[in-house]
């Protein structure tokens, strides 16, 4: 198993490099004539670009150092990562030199913002969030749902500004990324629930099916979806385990969800009318480095970077933890959170990965039908 697993990190390797000069070489012939699509985030930290920095009340917080130490100026942003996430390095991937704004950043009133400034998206994810309400509620961080309420306000100003046509042809174009989950099976697994795996996978399908569909029904057409990555291999996790494996019950979990999301993502593209997708595989990309780091350059994928303690994760990341000096070479920054290195190798896998690990289509595929 491990020797497959060997040979499709390197396999992939060789076609994300090949993949990304043929996207490279196209972007430059075509040149500014083709102008990217918006962009529009949701979900939790791996995709917050300083939401949560807007909440006064928030806990769920990354607006200090050592978060931000690689990005320009060592500015803490509120990004979960010692540089950029992997909604900035998908920007950049569709075009962009940077990622969308937070929509809380963007002021009121909003109908000035949008009739003053060029427009290419925002970003509502909130680090702590989930797709039920309740999760992260006690952290004071925007759940999906209402996300998707700031977006449909955002449509609606949208509409004022360019007309209804305009608007509506925009977002058919636009892409709408959604990484949001791992906060939700955390959760799960903390309040001992009575609610058995299975229900409880029932319960966050009916809700993603819920929110697919309510941007549906506000323009959106182009879904990139995010599924869970191995959330019991974080570094805070294998500390409850005595030799420092993952967590067997966590990881079953994420797989769980990727199964029965990538099933409704099928159903829902049967059922609704141009709705287009791509389901990015965060489980066996992030597994597959695991298993086999050196491909990709990784030395470290158990310990965070930023920490204190046992596999610098006994307690998160501040001003005063032990930082690693080679990050590039760690897969995780703190307790829970890829390195800036790890978000631009999966920002990159869904891009232009193969459907091993993006499907049924890649994120370029997508922006580009």
């Amino acid at each position: 198993m491990k020797n497959r697993s060997s040979c499709n990190i390197v396999v992939l390797s060789y076609y994300l490099q090949a993949t990304l000069a043929l996207l490279v070489g196209l972007q430059a012939a075509l040149g500014s004539a083709a102008k990217p699509p918006a962009i529009f985030i949701l979900g939790d930290s791996t995709v917050d670009v300083g939401t949560n920095s807007y909440l006064q009340e928030s806990r769920a917080r990354a607006d200090f150092p050592h978060y931000g130490i690689d990005f320009p100026h060592s500015r803490p942003t509120g990004r979960f990562s010692n540089g950029l996430n992997g909604a900035d390095f998908l920007a950049r991937l569709m075009g962009y030199n940077s990622s969308p704004r937070p929509f809380l950043s963007l002021g009121s009133p909003l109908l000035s913002y949008l009739r003053n400034h060029a427009f290419r998206g925002a970003n509502f994810a909130s680090a702590g969030s989930g797709l039920l309400d309740l999760t992260g509620s006690a952290l004071g961080v925007v759940p999906l749902s209402e996300q998707i309420k700031q977006f449909a306000t955002l449509q609606g100003n949208l509409t004022a500004v360019r007309g209804s046509g305009a608007t509506e042809a925009m977002l058919q174009k636009s892409l709408f990324c959604i990484s949001i989950g791992s906060n939700d099976l955390f959760d799960y697994v903390v309040s001992n629930s009575s609610t058995t795996p299975q229900e409880f996978i029932y319960l966050l399908m009916k809700e993603y099916e819920n929110s697919i569909k309510t941007l549906y029904s506000l323009g959106a057409r182009k879904f990139g979806i995010i599924s869970v990555p191995p959330i019991g291999c974080c570094p805070i996790i294998r500390l409850l385990d005595a030799e420092g494996k993952c967590s067997e019950a966590l990881n079953g979990l994420a797989r769980a969800f990727y199964s029965a999301l990538e099933t409704l993502l099928y159903g829902i593209g049967s059922e609704l009318e141009d709705l287009k997708y791509s389901l990015g595989n965060a489980y066996l990309m992030t597994i597959n480095v695991i298993d086999n780091p050196q491909p990709f350059h990784f030395t470290s994928v158990d310990t965070a970077c930023c920490g204190f303690g046992k596999l610098n994760a006994e307690q998160a990341c501040n001003a005063t933890a032990n930082l690693c000096s080679k990050r590039k070479e760690y897969l995780f920054w703190d307790q829970f959170h890829p390195t800036q290195a790890a978000a631009n190798l999966a920002a990159n896998t869904l891009y232009a990965g193969p459907p091993l690990y993006v499907s049924p289509i890649n994120f370029a595929q997508l922006v580009q039908l």
